[in-house]
């Protein structure tokens, strides 16, 4: 795509079967000032693509002659630079998901509202290519370029240029991008190079660390309120979907979200509206959406914990970050770069890391990552009587366990005490099994009562025993060998 692309003079190709929704579509466009063509199948479409450039592909998801994904694909195959929006039907999850990890920049749902439709492809046609001097909301600090906050991301391992490579690769489109890394490894750094090197780098950028708010004022927090709504609240209040509008919302620790508000992102994400608290109506946003956690969220998952549906709509894309003792390589460069930082912000030298102590560093587990790098660091310098820095490691207290222990959970058992089984969810199932087929026989099989001994409402005992295909006096004999 050209660099100079504008508003006013791209070009837009419109592929869907229904020729009212296509006029519709066409007519919105052009309003716009767009140039638009269209296509009723996937053959019109190609033909249109074989004999010009578009900046823009809007594509209903099912045609004639197979599926939108199938142009997608084709373009992506052929490297073109045209950007895809999707149009799915109402509530197809799975197909928008789909389309967004297939290469689509961004998706609509139908009925398809027209101002989000605008909203969606005029951010679609905007110059990819890095701006030299972005403007920021009013009232706000230039944003960094998108090499200097790539250059944050300290490191030439190979696992830190394949984090680079594909910052820069999924920054182009609006596909949700879960972060996943150990407490300390630059989540949040990650997040702001995806939001840099996209074309929403010149809107706002807003943070959230979702483990720091407490649940009673979660749901004003991200999606507002209105005067009114509640005691005390004398003004409007704005959320943080609000504050991102036309830009990035990063949501850190998204794993300790309680199960209460994990249902309402999820439909705020899915139909790109909120309803502010005391509100009579839904409001549109558009925000792009980047997470992180350092749980393993299909874990979660399995545990009750989290959502599946919401984490298959935040886990799109997913990045992950090694941890810093997977890549010791990493360590002279990142040691230099937080020394200057230290320096700088202390108005001193910069000092200097002797063999012995890069050595050191290099033999610790260092559990804390890049934070706790720094830490030993600022001590370091806090401490140094002379011009080369002496690392006292043994000041702090030893940590016994990997990283990837310390975050939460039970302490693992040793190999005498247990095997990892091979798999894990029949693992799982069979120890249910076993625990729900002893209470019932201990309860006369009498349902009502297993599930309250277990803790479960009859529906849950219902569900699981429907699940593990246990038979009882209800619904058949029970015999030895089924149990």
């Amino acid at each position: 795509m050209a660099s100079n692309t504008t508003l006013s003079n791209a070009r837009i190709l419109v592929v869907d079967d229904e020729p009212d929704l296509r006029t519709l579509y066409e007519l919105t466009l052009l309003r716009e000032g767009y140039r638009v063509e269209t296509a009723g199948n996937l053959a019109e479409a190609l033909q249109h693509l074989g004999e010009r450039r578009f900046d823009v592909v809007i594509t209903d998801m099912r045609l004639p002659d197979g599926l939108g994904l199938e142009l997608i694909q084709q373009l992506r195959a052929q490297q073109r630079p045209e950007r895809c929006v999707v149009i799915t039907a109402y509530g197809s999850a799975e197909n928008a998901v789909e389309s967004l990890k297939t290469g689509a920049f961004d998706y609509l749902t139908k009925p398809v509202d027209l101002k989000q439709f605008r909203s969606v492809i005029a951010s679609a046609v905007q110059d990819p290519a890095p701006r030299s001097t972005p403007v920021g909301r009013a009232g706000s600090p230039p944003p960094e370029s998108s090499d200097a906050v790539l250059q944050r991301l300290v490191g030439e391992s190979d696992s830190m240029r394949r984090v680079k490579e594909r910052i820069v690769k999924v920054a182009r489109s609006m596909a949700p991008v879960l972060v996943h890394g150990e407490s300390g490894t630059g989540k949040e750094l990650v997040a702001r190079a995806i939001h840099a090197n996209s074309h929403r780098t010149g809107s706002a950028w807003v943070a959230v660390n979702c483990s720091a708010i407490p649940e009673s004022l979660l749901e004003a927090e991200f999606f507002g309120s209105k005067k009114g709504a509640y005691t005390g609240s004398t003004q409007d209040r704005v959320g943080f979907f609000q504050a991102a509008s036309g830009g990035t919302l990063f949501l850190d620790e998204i794993g300790d979200l309680p199960l209460s508000m994990q249902s309402k992102l999820l439909r705020a994400i899915q139909e790109r509206c909120i309803r502010p608290i005391g509100s009579s109506q839904e409001e549109p946003v558009d925000v792009r959406i980047i997470s992180a956690t350092h749980k393993d969220l299909s874990l979660e998952v399995l545990a009750g914990r989290f959502r599946q549906d919401l984490y298959y709509r935040l886990d799109v894309i997913e990045i992950e970050i090694a941890p810093l003792r997977e890549r010791r390589e990493d360590l002279p460069a990142l040691c230099q770069t937080l020394l200057r930082r230290i320096a700088f912000e202390a108005g001193i030298p910069v000092p200097t890391l002797s063999k012995a102590g890069l050595e050191q560093l290099s033999q610790d587990p260092l559990p804390g990552n890049v934070r706790e790098l720094e830490n030993l660091l600022q001590r370091a310098v806090a401490l140094s009587d002379g011009d080369e820095l002496q690392l006292e490691l043994t000041a702090r207290q030893p940590l016994t366990q990997d990283a990837s222990f310390l975050d939460s959970g039970p302490t693992p058992l040793d190999d005498d005490q247990t095997t990892i089984p091979s798999d894990l969810q029949s693992h799982l199932d069979t120890q249910e099994r076993d625990i729900l087929i002893q209470a019932l026989r201990e309860t006369g099989f009498n349902r009502t009562a297993a599930a309250a001994r277990l803790g479960l409402s009859q529906r849950q005992m219902g569900y699981r025993i429907a699940r593990l295909n246990i038979v009882t006096p209800h619904s058949g004999e029970l015999s030895d060998e089924s149990l």
